[in-house]
C-alpha cells in the first residue's frame, strides 16, 4: 500500500447546495504544516456561473479529477479526498476511474454509492434545479442537531440549488479497485454501528459499504452538517485519516 508524504494533500468536497465556503471552520482547524488542505466548489455550485444549472455529474467529475491531478497528484503521492453527503456521486466516480490517485477517501456523513443509483432518477426534466429547501422540510431529510440559528441564517444564504442533471443521472461503476481504496465514514447523525447494519442488510444508500475491504469508522455524534456543529474535532478526525499510512 502507497504510503503518504508527511504533508498529506487534502481535498474537502462539500455535499449538496454547498462551496468550498462550508468548509471555512473546518480549514481554521486542519494544521497545514502537516497537511495541504483545498477545499473546492464542485461544478453547478458556483453562484456566479450563469449555466450551473446545465452541469453535469461528469462536468462534476471531471473537475474533480482536474483539482487533484492539479495539486499534482499520482500513483507515488494520492491525495486524501473528504466527501460529505451528496458529493458522495463524483467522488464514487473519481474512486471508480482513478482510484490509484486516492490514497484515502473520507465520508462525512455520507458513504459510497451503488452502480446504477440517483439521487433523484424521478425529478421531472421540466426542474431544472433545486433550491435548498424550507428548514422545516429540510430538517425532516438530515438532522440540523447542532446547528445556531446564525449558521441556518448563513446556510439558507448562500445555499445554491442543485443542478437537475446532476440529481437524475444514474452513477454508473465498473472498476472494483474502487474498493480497495482505504476508506473512513465519519458517522454523525446516524451512529456507525448502524451504518453497518444497514450495509450489512443490504440497504440501498450502504450498500456499497460492505464491498469496501478496507473500512474504518469514527462516531461524531451530531447532526448531517458537522463542519458546522463540530468542525475542530471534523479537523482532527480528517487530518488524523489523511496521516494514516494505511
Amino acid at each position: 500500500m502507497t504510503t503518504t508524504t508527511s504533508t498529506p494533500t487534502i481535498l474537502l468536497i462539500p455535499g449538496h447546495w454547498l462551496g468550498a465556503w462550508a468548509w471555512d471552520d473546518v480549514l481554521e482547524h486542519l494544521e497545514t504544516d502537516h497537511a495541504r488542505p483545498v477545499a473546492m466548489t464542485l461544478p453547478g455550485l458556483d453562484a456566479d456561473d450563469p449555466e450551473r444549472a446545465e452541469k453535469t455529474l461528469e462536468d462534476q467529475v471531471a473537475a474533480v479529477l482536474d483539482v487533484i491531478t492539479g495539486l499534482g497528484a499520482s500513483d507515488d503521492e494520492p491525495v486524501t479526498l473528504v466527501a460529505h453527503s451528496g458529493a458522495n456521486a463524483p467522488v464514487s466516480l473519481v474512486l471508480d476511474r482513478r482510484p490509484e490517485l486516492v490514497h484515502r477517501v473520507v465520508w462525512v456523513d455520507s458513504g459510497p454509492v451503488a452502480t446504477g443509483s440517483a439521487f433523484a432518477p424521478d425529478l421531472p426534466e421540466a426542474v431544472e434545479e433545486l433550491p435548498l429547501p424550507a428548514l422545516e422540510v429540510l430538517a425532516q431529510q438530515a438532522s440540523l442537531e447542532g446547528l445556531s440559528a446564525e449558521v441556518l441564517e448563513r446556510f439558507r444564504a448562500r445555499a445554491v440549488p442543485e443542478p437537475g442533471p446532476v440529481l437524475r443521472q444514474p452513477v454508473e461503476l465498473t472498476n472494483d479497485a474502487r474498493h480497495q481504496v482505504p476508506t473512513t465514514l465519519v458517522c454523525c447523525s446516524i451512529p456507525s454501528a448502524q451504518v453497518l447494519e444497514l450495509a450489512r442488510g443490504g440497504h440501498a444508500m450502504f450498500a456499497d459499504v460492505a464491498n469496501l475491504a478496507h473500512l474504518d469508522v469514527i462516531d461524531l455524534p451530531t447532526g448531517h452538517w458537522p463542519m458546522w456543529s463540530r468542525p475542530r474535532d471534523l479537523a482532527q478526525a480528517i487530518q488524523s485519516e489523511a496521516s494514516r499510512t494505511h
